[in-house]
């Protein structure tokens, strides 16, 4: 499993890595806080669209195709169902995008809505190829796929937002670029690049016309995945309703699109964090599903917990103590934020831990308790921002994920031992938390102003901090290279 993570890394991390490294640090030069906030805002959208679209039917194929003979006939069935609803929402949207964009404040842009409905359309129907490449263990093509989509995604935001400013009185430019579409260029970049992304997938869209589709296929799939949707959804207000809150909820006094931009920018200063928990997940889902029949089982997914859980800290205090630089990768008007990074990175680490824990009710077939344990955390995050923005902003919206998770973790594991009990070791983990963030006050608060030796300092703490998890974790490694 974690060489599989580390190629996935590949397609995962090293594609958003750069969209970090580059699009971040450009954006938040290229454009102000305001018009920043406006990217910020749409793809929280994008983020609910593709809940919707996809309605838990990667995860149901991942359940059913793991362990039946009939996968290519599970895919043909899934990926079927998935282009007709892709489909109509992409034409609903270009019928009536002028009324959608008046809903949300963007009626003098509707071509922004539009737009975002190929990208959320395509990358939706895209997302069971995918899947199929991951059950298929093939995460070299996952990668390379992944790398050339954002590798175009890249090249024409440069393309649009730097090249062309600056070669104005070139023919070229002259009939490609309109300076009144602005941000849009960022919406039009995504959406080439998905449209390249279908086209790099063929082959694998190809191989669904060799099997026939299945009614009763699709219905057994779908009982089991609409319980997933429902957690989508929920799971999404707690990834993003508060980008969308925060425009209407900070008073206008305070200028909420500027404060969105530099929030948005900040949460991004996570990407480290994220990209390990995305990347964790795309490789452990499969892998849990296809070891579940194995006499260890149980022992193998507290140990995993372990594992990713040392991994996430190291990252937490990585960023943390260094923090001086990574701070310099978003512009200067946006630095002010950057109170919220240290949340934000636990905040995803809480999440990484749920998403372990949610195993007990996938593989049990129980995956209604996870969608009633994903709505209660919705609640949680609902009711901490609608209080609390108007006096704290963004900041609230940061302790809103953080608060949300950690009462989902708690009741997951409640509920994980009545149900299917994994022996996870929950006094080391806390252990290893607790002295993290023992480790990060004591930075924060007593190692701020000692000059060129804080960062030796700080490479001290965390090396400190790697060898104390490589000897509590060691004998681990041990007894898994003798069964081998």
């Amino acid at each position: 499993m974690f060489g599989q993570t580390a190629v996935y890394g590949l397609g995962i991390v090293l594609p958003r890595l750069l969209n970090y490294v580059l699009l971040t640090p450009f954006y938040t030069r290229v454009f102000d806080r305001a018009s920043y906030g406006i990217i910020t805002e749409l793809y929280a959208y994008v983020v609910f669209l593709l809940v919707v679209l996809t309605y838990g039917m990667e995860t149901g194929y991942f359940r059913y195709a793991s362990s039946s003979k009939e996968s290519g006939k599970i895919y043909t069935t899934v990926l079927s169902a998935l282009f007709v609803s892709s489909s109509a929402f992409i034409i609903f949207v270009m019928i009536s995008g002028s009324s959608l964009a008046s809903l949300i404040a963007y009626g003098d842009h509707p071509e922004y809505i539009r737009w975002l409905a190929v990208i959320v359309g395509v990358d939706a129907f895209t997302a069971l190829p995918f899947a199929r490449i991951r059950l298929r263990n093939k995460p070299v093509k996952y990668a390379i796929i992944r790398i050339l989509e954002v590798s175009v995604n890249i090249g024409l935001n440069l393309f649009f937002l730097w090249y062309c400013p600056r070669h104005s009185e070139s023919e070229l430019v002259s009939i490609l670029y309109n300076e009144e579409i602005g941000v849009g260029y960022v919406l039009i970049s995504n959406m080439m690049a998905s449209l390249v992304k279908l086209l790099l997938l063929s082959g694998e869209l190809v191989a669904a016309f060799k099997n026939s589709f299945s009614r009763v296929l699709l219905k057994k799939i779908l009982r089991y995945s609409y319980p997933l949707l429902v957690a989508g959804l929920a799971g999404t207000v707690n990834e993003a309703l508060d980008r969308i809150l925060l425009k209407h909820l900070i008073p206008a006094d305070q200028l909420p699109m500027e404060q969105l931009g530099i929030y948005g920018a900040n949460f991004k200063m996570a990407v480290l964090m994220t990209l390990f928990v995305q990347m964790f997940k795309y490789a452990a889902e499969p892998f849990f599903f296809s070891r579940s029949k194995d006499k260890n089982a149980k022992e193998l997914y507290a140990d995993v917990m372990n594992f990713f859980v040392a991994a996430g800290l190291v990252i937490f205090l990585l960023v943390n103590l260094y923090m001086d630089y990574f701070i310099l990768f978003i512009g200067q008007g946006f630095r002010e934020g950057a109170q919220i990074v240290p949340i934000v990175l636990m905040a995803n680490l809480v999440m990484g831990i749920f998403f372990n824990l949610s195993i007990w009710y996938k593989l049990s077939n129980k995956t209604m308790y996870g969608a009633v344990l994903v709505i209660i955390g919705a609640l949680v995050t609902v009711v901490i921002n609608v209080l609390f923005i108007p006096r704290y902003g963004y900041v609230a919206s940061a302790w809103a994920h953080l608060i949300c998770y950690s009462l989902m973790v708690l009741l997951s594991y409640l509920w994980s031992r009545k149900h299917y009990r994994v022996p996870y070791k929950t006094g080391r983990i806390v252990a290893y938390i607790v002295l993290a963030l023992v480790i990060y006050y004591f930075n924060a608060l007593l190692l701020q102003n000692i000059g060129p030796v804080r960062d030796l300092t700080s490479l001290i703490l965390l090396v400190g901090f790697g060898l104390f998890l490589w000897y509590m974790e060691r004998p681990v490694f041990i007894k898994y290279k003798n069964m081998t």
